[in-house]
C-alpha cells in the first residue's frame, strides 16, 4: 500500500487559484486509482475528484466542474488539483486518496475506502 503526503494548502484569496500536490511513497502507484476529497468546518467529509491510474479518465464533483482539475504524473508518483476561481465554500482541509485498481466511480463510490494522507488546511477569504 502506497503512503501519501498533501502540500501545497494555504491562505488564498476569494478569485484566486492553488495547486495542491499528493506525494506517494511505496510501490504501485501507476496502479493506483487516485481521489481528492475534502472536509469543511463542521461539515463530513466529501467527494472532490478522482482520476483513473492511467490518468485518461476523470470525474469531479458538481460544486467543482469547471474550476478544478486533476492530473498526475506517474513518472513522479504524484497527483494534483489545480483550484482555480476558488470560493469562501471551498475552505476545508483537502485529503489525498488512492486504492490499487480503483475506478473513479469506486472512489466517488460512498463505501470506498483506500489509502488516505493526512491533509491539507485550504483556507479562502471572502
Amino acid at each position: 500500500q502506497v503512503q501519501l503526503v498533501e502540500s501545497g494548502g494555504g491562505l488564498v484569496q476569494a478569485g484566486g487559484s492553488l495547486k495542491l500536490s499528493c506525494a506517494a511513497s511505496g510501490r504501485g502507484f501507476s496502479k493506483y486509482g487516485m481521489g481528492w476529497f475534502r472536509q469543511g468546518p463542521g461539515k463530513g467529509r466529501a467527494f472532490v475528484s478522482a482520476i483513473s491510474w492511467s490518468g485518461g479518465a476523470t470525474l469531479y464533483a458538481d460544486s467543482v466542474k469547471g474550476r478544478f482539475t486533476i492530473s498526475r504524473d506517474n513518472a513522479k508518483n504524484t497527483v494534483y488539483l489545480q483550484m482555480n476561481s476558488l470560493k469562501a465554500e471551498d475552505t476545508a482541509v483537502y485529503y489525498c486518496a488512492g486504492g490499487l485498481l480503483s475506478t473513479i466511480a469506486d472512489i466517488r463510490s460512498r463505501d470506498w475506502n483506500g489509502a488516505w494522507g493526512q491533509g491539507t488546511q485550504v483556507t479562502v477569504s471572502s
